[in-house]
């Protein structure tokens, strides 16, 4: 993970349980502290070295998890009352760093497919998917060096 956390992004250690007949991997309880409500869950693919470019959510709470593959997500704030304003936050998520992200409203994010074979995905939301929710920016909008 970068260095800076950015305000309202939560990262927490998901558990993993093995069994020989076959294992369990945690993703989110209604008690967990980032659920907020349910809206809709669904899963997300991205090809190795692919980049999907910035969006930002503004009513929307991401809690991703990655389950399959690997990820690599970068988080910008460009809100100019957070703490955090002006700072990137980076996690790579995996079966070996099983994590869930959440990531709150009116932050931008973008990902990359790092495993060369298949990156999934899943995004628990607290509300469904809203087209007229997201702000949508090119790679070159936002000065990140991938």
């Amino acid at each position: 993970m970068g260095k800076t956390i950015v305000n309202g992004v939560i990262l927490t250690p998901l558990k993993k349980i093995f069994h020989p007949q076959g294992d369990v991997f945690h993703g989110m309880k209604k008690s967990d502290q980032g659920f907020n409500n349910f809206g809709e869950a669904y899963f997300s693919t991205i090809n190795f070295s692919s980049i999907k470019p910035w969006k930002k959510h503004l009513r929307m709470t991401l809690n991703l998890i990655v389950p399959v593959g690997e990820v690599r997500f970068v988080i910008y704030d460009d809100r100019e009352e957070s703490s955090t304003y002006n700072n990137f936050m980076e996690i790579f998520l995996s079966i070996d760093n099983y994590f869930r992200l959440t990531v709150p409203p009116n932050v931008w994010m973008a990902f990359e497919g790092i495993g060369k074979e298949l990156n999934l995905l899943l995004n628990i939301a607290d509300i469904e998917h809203d087209p007229n929710e997201i702000k949508r920016v090119e790679l070159t909008e936002i000065p990140y060096k991938w």
